[in-house]
């Protein structure tokens, strides 16, 4: 699978149903049914997640010690409200209430893709997310991603 990319605007239905746009179908390629796994995301979003991706993250929680108790807690959170969905024949995924209600989606809904994965934002979520974003955006990509000059 390719890395997915692109920002793009959805609706959803009364029945709880998001249509993934023809761009972003295009990018999943014809590896695997359309199959993803959906569930919370860190921030008040939802992750949707390849079928395949999914498998490879999983694989690195479970190999966490259970015994250890931030581990546990980790797990159990990373889990939570976890469910695999399948594509229609109209490119839409069903998505449940209460994780709609988790991420505060009603109508308006912003598909951000990166990497392997697509969060799922209520619009207002997101564009407040976004308002929030650092003075000088520089500075926090050399705190990420900057190395010391060996100089």
């Amino acid at each position: 699978m390719q890395q997915l990319l692109g920002e793009y605007e959805v609706k959803l239905d009364p029945k709880g149903r998001l249509r993934l746009p023809s761009d972003l179908v295009s990018q999943l390629g014809e590896v695997q049914a359309h199959t993803f796994v959906v569930n919370r995301g860190f921030e008040k979003c939802l992750m949707l997640y390849p079928e395949v991706a999914w498998e490879r993250i999983t694989q690195e929680i479970n190999q966490l010690n259970q015994y250890n108790k931030k581990n546990r807690e980790f797990v159990r959170y990373f889990y939570r409200g976890a469910q695999k969905v399948v594509m229609d024949s109209a490119d839409r995924i069903l998505v449940t209430k209460r994780l709609l209600e988790y991420a505060a989606i009603d109508k308006d809904v912003i598909l951000s893709a990166y990497n392997d994965r697509i969060e799922i934002w209520a619009k207002d979520q997101y564009d407040q997310m976004l308002g929030e974003e650092p003075a000088d955006f520089s500075d926090l990509a050399e705190e990420v991603l900057g190395k010391p000059n060996n100089l």
